[in-house]
């Protein structure tokens, strides 16, 4: 049996540059989902019909959202 020793792992700097698009992306996913939750209504809503409203009901109200 050999005896392996391992050196402390160091926490490695991540450039800005690289982690920049990743928060765009997601800053971008997020207001999406934030205009489903809040004002897809019917009235000023993208798609047709009430689906998203139904879908994303739940959330609505657990976030503080009126909508009836």
């Amino acid at each position: 049996m050999t005896d392996t020793t391992f050196a402390p792992a160091r926490p490695v700097p991540v450039p800005i540059g690289e982690l920049l698009p990743w928060a765009v992306f997601a800053g971008l996913i997020l207001a999406l989902a934030i205009y489903f939750i809040s004002a897809e209504e019917g009235a000023i809503a993208l798609f047709n019909g009430m689906y998203v409203h139904e879908f994303v009901h739940d959330g609505r109200h657990l976030l503080g959202f009126p909508c009836h």
